[in-house]
């Protein structure tokens, strides 16, 4: 265990060094729905997307929180390699892993990580106020630490996005995820986190404020874990949220 933990402070000592944004999340989950009353209340993401000659690395970290301390944390990291002149199409290598605390007992659970490898397709406007991306992914996920985590492989679709507006005020920005998974009803699972921001550094007076407020929705299908150990339902979750921007 103290392995994990020491991984878990070195990364994020290391995007923090870095970091293009940090996120602060309280989860309403907890309070809209029954079964979701063991999830934790409070989520810190770091991100990071960093873009050079050869193309892009793209990380976040999250964190969640209990009232006594972190209850899980989960991480991607993503590479992609130009392979047109006009930096549209890119190779793109994921991983994806972290581990899950455990409410009543003193342990951890890692989830069951996973690695992906694919086709990026990439937009822009101009002046970089529209972005659009579209993966195209094989799936692969290694063998968990639990008897029912067998290995398996798969297909991942994933759209990301932002859209910033009202003369750089607002931000809507997010992800989409749909993706193949032989455990799960209907052997898919789906997941979007679209994001509303307010960009406090708009406002006269607050130019180097670089704080936003805003919203986050967890759009989820299969995904989602409820206290009885099932993640077979559909669910909307909201999170109030502020962000500071580096």
């Amino acid at each position: 265990m103290k392995r994990y933990i020491t991984l878990l402070v070195a990364i994020l000592f290391c995007g923090m060094l870095s970091a293009q944004n940090l996120q602060f999340h309280y989860d309403l989950g907890h309070s809209l729905f029954d079964g979701l009353s063991n999830r934790p209340s409070v989520t810190t993401t770091i991100e990071i997307f960093k873009p050079d000659r050869w193309g892009s690395t793209f990380f976040f970290v999250d964190l969640d929180y209990y009232h006594d301390g972190i209850a899980g944390a989960y991480w991607e990291v993503a590479r992609e390699l130009n392979v047109s002149k006009n930096k549209m199409w890119a190779a793109h290598v994921e991983y994806n892993g972290g581990m899950q605390g455990n409410q009543v007992g003193n342990y951890a659970n890692r989830f069951q990580h996973a690695i992906l490898v694919g086709l990026a397709w990439n937009w822009h406007s101009a002046d970089f106020s529209r972005t659009f991306s579209l993966q195209a992914m094989y799936k692969y996920y290694f063998k968990g630490q639990n008897a029912w985590n067998s290995p398996f492989s798969g297909f991942q679709l994933t759209e990301v996005w932002g859209i910033t507006f009202a003369n750089k005020a607002c931000t809507f920005s997010g992800f989409c995820d749909l993706w193949y998974d032989p455990n799960v009803n209907g052997k898919w699972i789906l997941l979007s986190e679209p994001q509303f921001w307010y960009n406090m550094n708009t406002l006269q007076g607050c130019e180097d404020f670089n704080l936003s407020i805003g919203t986050e929705v967890e759009i989820s299908n299969n995904f989602v874990y409820n206290r009885d150990s099932k993640n077979n339902k559909f669910y909307a979750i909201p999170t109030l949220a502020i962000k500071w921007t580096f």
